[in-house]
């Protein structure tokens, strides 16, 4: 089987030229943003109180990174440590998501100054679902790290405190799983409390379950994704294997997600509402389209084994799941009276701004430190 090891190669390409300037850009308007509030630079007022920075950097964003979530329920409740290749890469991708996921909640409060009271036992709403949110996010983020860190010891050593990390590890294993199963479901939690205002297309008493579905989701369709691209980069036949494996597993948990959504819409009567033409109608059938597309792409045995037909597969569920999620925070949400919203030109560049921190740190780290598990390189005669 092949060896974790550094991707090498040259670190000033054309994407990380291009990830660094809208980093740059992005920090004109975060300067902006924390010299003069949140007025100036965000969409959101008093009927949305959050705009893109909840919705998706922290809603989507934490979800696309439960990769390393969803492969440490696989590995350590299932017993199948066949896929520990992979758990490596999605810790990584995890630790990124969540780590830029707080920043987001760090730039979108009005008294960013007083966020450290969230901590603070005095100051404590032990009754909202955000503080529950809040303080698992935060301290997932530290979990993260801490199993991330036997790759850094890999190329820097410390003397006896890999091993010294490795005898406690578990608990951190442990945590690793609890953290995201209580904040993901408090996610769909919060919608409940929307009641009426919410869209009944995307509301339901079933909201904790749905999201924590889709989180799982999610996180195995951004491993297939970054799985599929790298196995195809670097030609890893081991790698694909696996990949096969993990594709099995998706048209069951999406095929149970699809038929739940649906029904819970029809007990409702509320199915009609997806035909009369507005934008929550069409997003939701087209949020349904991208999920049965890619069912339709990765159910049968057969198109599991082309790398290509599963690439496309995770990129449709990624952007289904991903919408369902936004649109329950922004699409279907109406507070009344007439408030609307968008997202201003520098809410999307600070956006754009974390994503590109994300993948730019990713594509750093994976070239210097040993996460990939990649085939030896030929030697030269």
């Amino acid at each position: 089987m092949a060896e974790a090891r550094p991707a090498g190669g040259r670190v000033l390409t054309v994407p990380f030229v291009v990830g660094v300037a809208v980093i740059l850009i992005a920090g004109l308007f975060l300067a902006k943003r924390f010299i003069y509030g949140l007025g100036p630079v965000t969409g959101m007022n008093d009927g949305f109180p959050w705009g893109l920075w909840i919705a998706y950097d922290v809603n989507v964003g934490t979800a696309f990174a439960c990769g390393g979530y969803a492969m440490a329920v696989l590995i350590y409740v299932f017993n199948r440590f066949e896929y520990s290749p992979l758990l490596k890469p999605a810790i990584l991708t995890s630790m990124f998501g969540y780590i830029l996921g707080g920043f987001s909640v760090f730039i979108d409060i009005g008294r960013y100054w007083q966020m450290h009271n969230v901590f603070l036992p005095w100051h404590a709403n032990v009754h909202s679902a955000l503080f529950e949110v809040a303080l698992c996010i935060a301290a997932y983020c530290l979990v993260l790290l801490i199993e991330f860190a036997p790759v850094i010891f890999k190329r820097y050593p410390v003397k006896n405190l890999e091993a010294k990390l490795n005898r406690v590890l578990f608990i951190f294993v442990a945590l690793g799983m609890l953290l995201p199963t209580m904040h993901q479901s408090s996610l769909g939690s919060l919608m409940v409390l929307a009641g009426a205002k919410l869209s009944p297309l995307w509301w339901s008493k079933l909201l904790p379950l749905f999201f924590l579905m889709g989180a799982m989701l999610l996180g195995y369709a951004i491993v297939i994704f970054e799985t599929s691209l790298s196995s195809i980069r670097f030609n890893n036949p081991q790698e694909l294997k696996i990949l096969r494996k993990l594709a099995n597993i998706v048209p069951w948990v999406l095929g149970a997600f699809i038929i739940m959504r649906i029904q819970d819409i029809n007990a409702q009567g509320a199915l009609g509402l997806a035909f009369q033409g507005d934008l929550a109608g069409n997003m939701f059938l087209l949020e349904m389209a991208l999920l049965i597309i890619a069912l339709i792409m990765i159910a049968p045995p057969a198109n599991r084994d082309n790398p290509k037909i599963v690439l496309w597969s995770a990129f449709c569920l990624l952007l289904g799941v991903g919408l369902y999620r936004f649109s329950s925070y922004i699409i279907g949400y109406d507070p009344g009276n007439g408030w609307q919203y968008f997202p201003t030109f520098g809410e999307l560049m600070i956006t754009l701004g974390i994503i590109a921190a994300e993948i730019i740190g990713y594509l750093w780290i994976v070239k210097r430190f040993p996460v990939l598990a990649l085939p030896e390189r030929p030697q030269r005669a």
